[in-house]
């Protein structure tokens, strides 16, 4: 394979077809220039035919997945033309079928490309100067022909039958799977699951690959499925629309439905009968691919996916234990420790503060709640020094590095992410600290537990010694966490419950923060009470003061919210707060992903206002460009990095494709094949900004954003601003979202399991 980038001397460019179709090419591959065997993802030199057939004599770029592919082969294409900013056009594959070559020239380069083993360019020269275009009958069916060629004995004629086998098995596979619809990144990763068995597994199970392949969904193997002819009301498409629409329900937030609810949506997804969906139910529960708990009426049973089901156990569990089991800090005069703390921090705590410091010490699991400037700092600040005055073990950490980092500055305490604090462990998928490896800790502090999801709340509560102190700390009105559960919400109602585990629960209500003159704090209170009065409007980015913490930019459309967003980003704060970093210090958070005041357009748009003309390599949104801020989407033990961490890219590989980002002071390199859990940060969605501050926070808000527009969403996206923020809209949107308290509730079993665990727990 060609181990550089640039192309042959006398390469020429074929520009995309002119008034053809620019969908379809076919050709023969000349050179691999590029292939990431992690992916297939490739880049290779082709030479096209014209229309009659012929080989034109220009090449160009195709790049995509393109597994089994090698020089020589004549491939259909179908896909589009990009241009690249440093390579011109290339045509970009979604798809293709590939024939063997049939030339002797083809041949020749097939076989010396060196996908056989056993077979180089001298031996595939000797092979194909004796058997022409016949050579690929004979490797297939008169192996034992190729001793007749000089060099090649015994061994090596089966070893080579043996390599040729093995990659026409692999070919037909690929050939196989594309017949049924299988993209060719979706074939990647069907042969790295079940190798020569894919066939077999995708023939027999279709919808088993939802199941055990991320990336390959339930409308995925549907498809495949229906083409392969299985039936509409088949037990197996029944089972796995039941099994999906749970897992749709997960991506909403839900740990658990009510059967009858279950029932129908997966009925209406199928387009069959309700009738025939019900009674696959008893089935998966018999087959314990699914869990039922008994309801108190018909049809309000709740079903849940076991893992699901076993975090929320564990949490219960969790809870439990830790109210059975006594204390193990040194013993603390509770009243002498808040008066020694009051005078270290100068001044006297209010009542509810004292009772949140008082029921941290005495209880073994208490839960802290408040909303911005009520004084949740000053708590932890000092039972943090209350803990290390007493020589106690104290761990502090958060869901996220920014808010780990912003724990760690207001206790003098040390703090980590969760993650980091359990230790993933790559190799067994787990975490090194668990039930049977717990923290070596006497008293954990866990802050913006709203961030916390069931799978993560379960695996931390499991990991807490049981002789250890828990206080959970966070805002029980801001969004819950992106991932499935209400875990903060479900604690504090099991907490406040009459008869309920004694978990003391305390909300701070009362303003500290500037004396209460904070506009965002003010607002983000009057917001959460429900009053829908406006901040201070200005019809012009021009007309706002350089001074004020908080300002309504009103826009009458979608395109000219857009435009003053970017005249706030790109020109009012760098001329008004010239200490900004106008990229780093500057957080857009908008409530959609798409349309024209999305989060996809506005970071086109911000990256080309504040980051214009740079390097960059492209992906499948875009561009990145030296200088970019960048999100990381999904957890990456490997890199260490975890969904919702930002970066900013300090250097662009252009001949490799790749980038280096910092992520808090560590360097991280990208491959191309990284890029898909990668974006553009200009802007983000509000659910992904939980946990975190900026000094300015730039809010689009119009009507058309309709169905997200929440109270809590608001609430949320103006507490993430430290200095300012700014609300760019329409004056309604702001009142559609204040006056809609009804935030869709999460159905959870959480509550009931933790009632069920600690009735017998003493005072419980």
């Amino acid at each position: 394979m060609a181990d550089s980038t640039r192309p042959p001397p006398g390469r020429t460019e074929a520009p995309p077809p002119q008034g053809g179709d620019a969908g379809a090419l076919t050709g023969v591959v000349e050179r691999i220039i590029f292939l990431n065997e992690e992916n297939h993802y490739t880049i290779a030199e082709f030479r096209p035919e014209d229309e009659g057939g012929g080989k034109r004599p220009e090449l160009v770029t195709i790049v995509g997945a393109l597994p089994g592919v090698e020089c020589g082969e004549t491939l259909h294409v179908t896909g589009e033309w990009t241009r690249h900013a440093q390579h011109g056009a290339q045509f970009k594959v979604v798809a293709f079928r590939s024939e063997l070559p049939s030339s002797v020239h083809g041949i020749r380069k097939y076989l010396g490309s060196g996908l056989v083993h056993g077979i180089g360019k001298v031996y595939a020269n000797k092979i194909v100067d004796a058997f022409g275009t016949g050579t690929f009958r004979i490797l297939s069916e008169e192996s034992a022909r190729l001793r007749d060629v000089p060099g090649i004995g015994r061994k090596r004629a089966a070893s080579i039958k043996q390599a040729w086998d093995e990659k026409r098995a692999e070919r037909e596979l690929y050939i196989f799977l594309q017949t049924y619809g299988v993209t060719p990144s979706q074939c990647v990763k069907l042969v790295k699951q079940y190798g020569g068995q894919a066939k077999e597994v995708l023939s027999g199970e279709p919808y088993r690959v939802a199941r055990e392949i991320e990336g390959i969904g339930f409308k995925t193997a549907d498809r495949i499925a229906i083409n392969l002819g299985f039936a509409n009301d088949a037990p197996p498409r029944l089972d796995a629309g039941l099994i999906y629409a749970l897992d749709v329900l997960q991506e909403e937030g839900h740990t658990a439905c009510p059967q009858a609810e279950l029932v129908s949506h997966a009925a209406e997804l199928l387009v069959t009968s309700a009738t025939l969906v019900a009674a696959r139910v008893d089935a998966l529960v018999e087959s314990r691919l699914v869990v039922r708990h008994a309801g108190t009426e018909p049809g309000a049973a709740l079903i849940q996916l076991p893992p699901l089901d076993r975090a929320e156990r564990k949490i219960a569990e969790a809870v439990n234990r830790l109210l059975r089991v006594s204390s193990g800090l040194p013993a603390i005069r509770i009243p002498a420790a808040l008066e020694w703390a009051e005078a270290k921090a100068g001044f006297a705590f209010h009542d509810l503060q004292r009772s949140a410091l008082g029921n941290a010490l005495a209880s073994k699991l208490s839960i802290l709640t408040g909303g911005p400037g009520t004084g949740k700092t000053t708590c932890l600040r000092a039972l943090v020094e209350i803990l290390k005055a007493k020589k106690a073990r104290v761990h502090l950490a958060a869901p996220t590095g920014r808010a780990a980092q912003r724990l760690a500055a207001t206790t003098g305490g040390f703090a980590s992410t969760i993650h980091r604090l359990l230790k993933f462990d790559a190799a067994s998928g787990g975490f090194t600290a668990n039930e049977n490896h717990p923290l070596a800790t006497d008293f954990l502090i866990i802050d913006e537990v709203s961030m916390l999801d069931t799978r993560l709340a379960a695996a931390l509560l499991s990991a807490v010694p049981s002789r250890a102190h828990v206080l959970l700390v966070g805002d029980s009105d801001q969004l819950p966490s992106v991932g499935a559960g209400d875990v903060l919400k479900d604690l504090v109602a099991s907490g406040e419950a009459r008869g309920g585990p004694a978990i003391p629960v305390t909300r701070l209500s009362v303003i500290f923060r500037q004396k209460g003159q904070s506009p965002i704090v003010t607002t983000a209170h009057a917001i959460n009470s429900g009053d829908p009065s406006l901040p201070p409007v200005f019809s012009e980015v021009s007309a706002l003061p350089g001074h004020g913490d908080l300002a309504f930019v009103a826009a009458v459309s979608a395109e000219d919210c857009v435009a003053k967003v970017i005249e706030i980003c790109s020109s009012h704060l760098p001329r008004s707060c010239p200490w900004l970093h106008p990229v780093n210090d500057v957080q857009v958070l908008a409530p959609m992903h798409k349309g024209i005041a999305g989060v996809s357009n506005f970071n086109t748009q911000l990256q080309g206002a504040l980051n214009p003309g740079k390097p960059g390599v492209r992906f499948a949104g875009g561009e990145f460009r030296s200088g970019d801020k960048i999100i990381q989407l999904r957890n990456n033990y490997d890199k260490n990095l975890f969904n919702g961490d930002i970066g900013v890219v300090t250097a662009i590989d252009a001949a490799g494709g790749g980038l280096t980002a910092d992520f808090d002071g560590e360097r991280v390199n990208f491959e191309r094949g990284d890029f898909g859990d990668l974006a553009l940060a200009y802007t983000i969605s509000i659910h992904k900004s939980q946990g975190s501050e900026y000094p300015v926070v730039v809010i689009p808000l119009l009507k058309a954003h309709f169905m997200m527009l929440q109270r809590n969403l608001l609430y949320t996206a103006i507490t993430r601003g430290r200095k300012k923020v700014f609300i760019v809209g329409e004056p309604a949107a702001y009142a559609m979202a204040v006056r809609n308290s009804e935030a869709k509730r999460r159905i959870t079993h959480l509550r009931d399991k933790i009632a069920a665990a600690t009735t017998a727990v003493p005072g419980g």
